[in-house]
C-alpha cells in the first residue's frame, strides 16, 4: 500500500492506549540521508482565536505507529501532559456556590 503525505493530513490520528482523538497529521519529519518518515507531527491547539499559548506540539515517532488505516492513524504513545491552568480565576467564587 502506498500512501502520499497529503493522504496521511486526512486521517486522524488515535492514541490506542486511551482512544483519544489527537488530530490530524500536519506535518512530518523525515531522514534527509535516507528519506525515510521518522515521525508524524500534530500541532497543538491555539487558543482564543489562535492567540496566546496553546498546547505543545505532538510528535509521534515512526516505531510508535501501530496501523494506518483507511480513514485513521492508531498510535502508541503516552497521553500528552495536561497543565492546569484555572489557579487562579477570579469567577470561581461567584460560581463554585
Amino acid at each position: 500500500m502506498s500512501c502520499r503525505i497529503t493522504e496521511l493530513c486526512e486521517k486522524d490520528v488515535i492514541n490506542i492506549q486511551n482512544g483519544d482523538l489527537l488530530g490530524k497529521v500536519n506535518d512530518v519529519e523525515f531522514c534527509p540521508e535516507d528519506g525515510k518518515i521518522t515521525a508524524l507531527i500534530i500541532y497543538g491547539k491555539l487558543k482564543f482565536f489562535g492567540l496566546g499559548k496553546g498546547n505543545e506540539d505532538i510528535k509521534i515517532p515512526w516505531c510508535d505507529i501501530a496501523v494506518i488505516g483507511e480513514d485513521t492513524i492508531l498510535v502508541r504513545c503516552a497521553p500528552p501532559r495536561q497543565t492546569e491552568h484555572r489557579k487562579n480565576n477570579p469567577l470561581q467564587g461567584i460560581f463554585s456556590q
